[in-house]
């Protein structure tokens, strides 16, 4: 299986699930996680502080483009802002398509509430990874890789 987490510039939310699924699935399980960005920007300061926050180090990880990402062989593409909804293109033949509407923490105009943005959207993340590995896990249609 093949899982692509999309948002707007890869900075924040689609990093932190892709890190998120890393983390919590088993060593060994076949499945594939990438994430990308309509308009990648970098990976946010704040994103790699608060995920450090959280036991999970995103060094190494970086910002793609969805041209980056072998997207035509995706079995599950998640988008996590309405901007990614609106301009992914047609998820491939077979493959589920999930939305979560989750807040950009960048777009917090208060600069002393950036870090509490990006915590309360890391924990939000995490429990919609959480549930979307469970739901993984249980359910059978959701396992099966898609037919060409």
């Amino acid at each position: 299986m093949k899982i692509l987490y999309l948002c707007t510039h890869n900075s924040a939310r689609s990093i932190m699930a892709e890190a998120f699924t890393r983390s919590l699935l088993p060593e060994g399980t076949g499945v594939e996680i990438y994430s990308a960005g309509t308009d990648p920007a970098g990976i946010h300061a704040e994103t790699a502080a608060v995920m450090k926050e959280a036991g999970i180090d995103v060094t190494g990880m970086r910002s793609r483009a969805m041209t980056e990402v072998p997207f035509a062989t995706m079995d599950l593409v998640v988008t996590l802002c309405d901007n990614a909804r609106a301009s992914c293109p047609a998820p491939p033949k077979g493959a589920r398509l999930l939305h979560w509407a989750l807040r950009d923490p960048a777009e917090e105009e208060d600069p002393g509430q950036i870090r509490e943005a990006f915590r309360a959207v890391r924990d939000e993340v995490r429990t919609c990874v959480r549930r979307l590995m469970f739901e993984l896990a249980t359910d059978p249609s959701l396992r099966q890789k898609r037919r060409s």
